[in-house]
């Protein structure tokens, strides 16, 4: 077992076999301009920033063998899976749909519906496309993590307080330990950024723990750079 022990609200200790690596959203109707989460006046720089520190963890837990796993948020072409509520949000002509700088927004198999070049799945890393905001809902996700024998769950993407959040609380009601990655998770509102990550380790862990990136990767066993403590 490896343990964090510096993670909010106590150590978290995880089995590199029974563990996976959660990448949720990091696709570019979110994180780029032009996207959706900038047609909405959101500024894409705040979720930029969580890029180069999951691209050192993605490297360095494929290095060890941890399971990796993606999601995309996103809907067919017809929006058969899309509810009105949702439709309705964002301003008219920019809305789930509507035609965009890297095609339909939000609509799978458009360029901008794809994850950001920077942290692009390997062969063999699951891609899970998911309709509505948690990982869980309307996907084969709990499937894919229990027959890898996946317990344990490092939580990274966007954003903090809507898809994370969702996908965190979730998880727990399913069984699975989560430890949210800080530094590796983003929202376009710093505050909410905060208080989510507040809320997930309040009342001694009531949806999971909190850590930043490099304790991770430092408590990983075959890094050469970071000392293997936490």
């Amino acid at each position: 077992m490896l343990t964090i022990a510096s993670a909010r609200p106590g150590p978290y200790a995880f089995d590199i076999a029974t563990t996976a690596l959660l990448v949720i959203d990091m696709q570019r109707d979110f994180l780029e301009p032009g996207g959706f989460g900038e047609s909405l006046g959101n500024d894409v720089g705040q979720l930029r920033r969580t890029i180069a520190p999951l691209a050192a963890l993605l490297a360095d837990a494929r290095a060890v063998g941890l399971s990796v796993l993606h999601t995309r948020e996103g809907h067919l072409p017809d929006l058969s899976d899309c509810p009105a509520a949702k439709l309705s949000r964002g301003a008219p002509s920019r809305r789930i749909g509507d035609p965009g700088p890297n095609g339909r927004i939000l609509i799978r198999g458009e360029y901008g519906h794809d994850i950001v070049d920077e942290l692009r799945p390997l062969p063999g890393e699951p891609v899970v496309d998911k309709p509505g905001k948690g990982a869980f809902h309307a996907t084969n996700l709990d499937v894919l993590l229990a027959e890898r024998g996946i317990r344990s769950l490092l939580v990274t993407g966007v954003t903090t307080e809507v898809c994370v959040h969702t996908t965190v609380r979730e998880a727990n009601d399913r069984g699975y330990e989560c430890l949210v990655l800080a530094d590796c998770v983003g929202s376009y509102f710093p505050e909410f950024h905060r208080v989510g990550l507040d809320m997930i380790a309040a009342q001694g862990g009531i949806f999971g723990w909190v850590a930043d990136s490099a304790r991770v990767r430092a408590a990983l066993p075959t890094n050469p750079v970071l000392q293997p403590s936490s």
